[in-house]
């Protein structure tokens, strides 16, 4: 998994790539978490270059959207494609969180 982020505006875009499962989840809380103590607490996470997102991986997402919540901050998801799109409407995480087609979508509800 890689994992880039920058600050657009309010926001903070973070762009994950390749595959998030049990073994590279922890690093996105982990990094994810880093942002959070660096004061940014508004999160597009663009997952348009994500393979693959395993039970883990939403583990995940959910620990860092809650982490955000309690600093009246927030998350959104833009780009989600193929699986991991059926992942987030099976596991009910479409109805939790915001969804945007594109980054540019995602930006403008800030």
């Amino acid at each position: 998994m890689e994992f880039e982020s920058q600050k657009q505006g309010n926001s903070t875009v973070i762009k994950v790539t390749g595959r998030m499962d049990a073994v590279t989840a922890p690093e996105f809380e982990e990094k994810s978490g880093e942002i959070m103590e660096a004061g940014n607490t508004d999160f597009i996470v663009d997952f348009g270059s994500l393979e693959y997102i395993s039970s883990a991986g939403l583990r995940s997402v959910l620990s860092v959207a809650k982490k955000l919540k309690a600093k009246q901050g927030g998350i959104r998801f833009c780009n989600l494609d193929g699986m991991v799109q059926e992942v987030f409407s099976v596991s009910g995480f479409s109805s939790m969180f915001p969804i945007f087609d594109t980054l540019e979508d995602a930006l403008a509800e800030g």
